[in-house]
């Protein structure tokens, strides 16, 4: 099966791999800057800023897009009115009115559109739905999502839409909008529609205009509470995890591990289907866009949100650190609060 991968570094690279993994042939590569042959691995292979000329030259039978966030829309389309299905990297779009546009392409295309979220193929997704329905941990509370990680200066210096807000890198829209997406799937609650409020605190530690530092608290359609807490700045790096609340106790899913524990009991590790693997099957998608309208609605009310604040902190080394701020996501996160709502230090100023 011939692809074509759009965005060759950054993440692409991984795309790179996979496709090498998987056996199928790389027929073209679409970047503004072209990718050097250092193993040979490119010989004969065509590389194009212009996805549309690729597409009608190689027939490319997949296409992935691992481009800047607002690109997405314009290149999923692309892709799709040349007869090509489309492995579209996470976040899919930025706004409700892309989506629906997007939606629609897919749609008319009659093709699929199977958007990068890995953690929604994780065979975990499964077993903590089972125990839920079990009734391990009683009746659900609400779902949280903590995430302490750290990003040195580099990280913002990688393009030059990162860490702006109008690309949609932002601290909740991009690193961990994994967390976000998996919190809605437990929910139940991933259709276009089926949130009804979002509330949103953004900050800023590093000199962007995006949020590296954040809480949100979302109310979907059918009454659950999702609360995230994350930031970027953490003063120890720890994976992030998905927590379901019962009045029973709880369950944690560290959803870049696939490991899931009940209480203070074993971790217990489950397996997950790649997704492009998936798409190039021909069986039912496991992430068609659909999946993602719930989010979608979520980003949009992020990016359409109050301006992120800045914040003070310290530099350790390299890093960009906000003092007390480990303890502030956990607390937020297993109170089902804002940050507003524990008292973080900045906010006596």
């Amino acid at each position: 099966m011939n692809v074509v991968l759009a965005g060759a570094h950054g993440f692409g690279r991984w795309h790179l791999r996979n496709i090498r993994r998987l056996g199928l042939r790389l027929a073209g590569v679409c970047d503004l800057v072209p990718l050097e042959d250092a193993d040979g691995d490119l010989d004969g292979v065509p590389q194009s800023s212009d996805l549309d000329w690729l597409l009608r030259r190689t027939g490319a039978e997949v296409t992935i897009i691992a481009t800047p966030i607002h690109t997405h829309a314009d290149l999923a389309r692309t892709a799709l009115a040349r007869g090509s299905h489309v492995l579209l990297e996470k976040p899919p779009v930025r706004t409700v009115e892309e989506f629906e546009s997007l939606s629609d392409a897919v749609a008319e295309s009659g093709l699929t559109c199977q958007v990068a979220f890995q953690s929604l193929g994780s065979h975990a997704l499964g077993a903590v739905a089972r125990l839920v329905a079990d009734g391990a941990v009683g009746q659900v509370r609400g779902i949280s999502v903590t995430g302490t990680w750290s990003r040195e200066p580099g990280y913002y210096e990688r393009a030059a839409w990162a860490g702006r807000r109008e690309a949609g890198d932002g601290a909740l829209t991009n690193p961990f909008a994994h967390g976000i997406a998996t919190a809605l799937c437990l929910a139940g609650s991933e259709r276009l529609g089926e949130v009804a409020e979002v509330e949103a605190e953004l900050f800023r530690a590093h000199p962007i205009d995006a949020d590296d530092t954040s809480s949100l608290r979302v109310r979907t359609r059918g009454g659950t509470v999702i609360a995230v807490a994350v930031t970027l700045c953490a003063e120890r790096e720890a994976d992030p995890y998905v927590t379901v609340h019962g009045d029973g106790g709880r369950i944690t899913l560290w959803y870049t591990r696939d490991e899931v524990r009940v209480g203070e009991g074993p971790v217990v590790s489950y397996g997950r289907d790649d997704l492009l693997e998936n798409l190039v099957s021909g069986g039912e998608p496991l992430v068609p866009l659909a999946r993602t309208g719930a989010f979608t609605q979520v980003m949009a009310a992020i990016l359409t949100a109050r301006d992120p604040l800045p914040i003070p902190s310290v530099l350790v080394g390299e890093r960009r650190v906000v003092q007390g701020v480990d303890e502030l996501v956990t607390s937020s996160a297993d109170g089902l609060a804002l940050f507003s709502e524990i008292g973080p230090p900045w906010e006596a100023r």
